[in-house]
């Protein structure tokens, strides 16, 4: 088993704490214990990059300290913590060694390890949540940084015809594989790439990412959707809703709906 680093961070508001996990998610910290006080990440010692740890820190005026810990069952330690998300009565997000959710629409199961999205961070939940509000039957959906898959499962479980899921990262990518076979999903087409694809357009885009990949591609995002096309956005911060309803706006998007939940925001946009 590898050896991993253990980095204590002391935080105590529970939003900044929501942040923090976000960013070290994307860095590669594979789990995370919260406590009133601190919050603790995880990561394995070959992946660890004290400076850019710091940087991150700075940032958010924090500091921290890190222990070598013994080689650990990451998948054992998941396993005893993990517990199903419920979003109202339409989706459930389980493990596969969860008992079946009762008085749902949905369910969806999902084995994250590195990859980013499980329906416990907020903007999944309100992904999945604006997801319930428009038809995806035969519709044709690009997932535009899809980590663990799930916004791309749901997708086809809503009806849509044709799913892209697209990621940068080759974790998420096998991650992601993993969970659609889990799920038997037929319609997704998993694709490793870093931009958005130039020959083809979508009648409903989805990208839970972060605020500057949003508004550096939300242009190219708005020229792949089919008139009366709908793009989901989340992975925003509450200050980020002025820049983000900007560039919306600018490129002709008119916004439907917002959701907000622990300090982050989602917004549901149609051409």
């Amino acid at each position: 088993m590898k050896q991993h680093i253990q980095v204590t961070i002391p935080v105590s508001g529970q939003e900044l704490r929501e942040i923090l996990v976000a960013q070290l998610s994307y860095a590669g910290y594979e789990a995370f214990e919260e406590t009133d006080a601190e919050l603790k990440a995880f990561i394995e010692q070959q992946q660890f990059d004290e400076a850019a740890l710091k940087a991150l820190l700075q940032l958010h005026e924090l500091n921290f300290s890190s222990a070598l810990l013994p080689a650990t069952n990451w998948n054992e330690e998941w396993e005893r913590n993990f517990q199903p998300v419920i979003v109202e009565d339409f989706c459930a997000v389980r493990a596969s060694f969860h008992a079946p959710v009762a008085g749902v629409q949905h369910e969806i199961i999902i084995t994250p390890k590195m990859s980013f999205g499980t329906g416990h961070h907020a903007t999944t939940y309100m992904m999945v949540q604006l997801m319930r509000t428009i038809d995806f039957s035969e519709k044709y959906v690009f997932d535009f940084g899809t980590g663990t898959g799930i916004l791309a499962i749901l997708a086809e479980k809503l009806g849509a015809k044709m799913i892209v899921a697209m990621d940068n990262d080759e974790w998420s990518m096998l991650n992601a594989a993993e969970n659609m076979t889990a799920n038997h999903c037929s319609s997704v087409r998993l694709l490793h790439a870093d931009n958005i694809p130039l020959t083809e357009s979508f009648d409903i885009i989805l990208a839970n990412i972060n605020k500057q990949v949003i508004l550096d591609t939300l242009k190219q995002m708005k020229e792949k959707l089919l008139p009366g096309g709908y793009i989901m956005l989340s992975g925003l911060l509450g200050s980020d809703e002025e820049a983000v309803r900007e560039e919306a706006s600018k490129n002709g998007l008119s916004f439907v709906q917002q959701q907000s939940r622990g300090g982050w925001i989602a917004f549901l946009l149609r051409l």
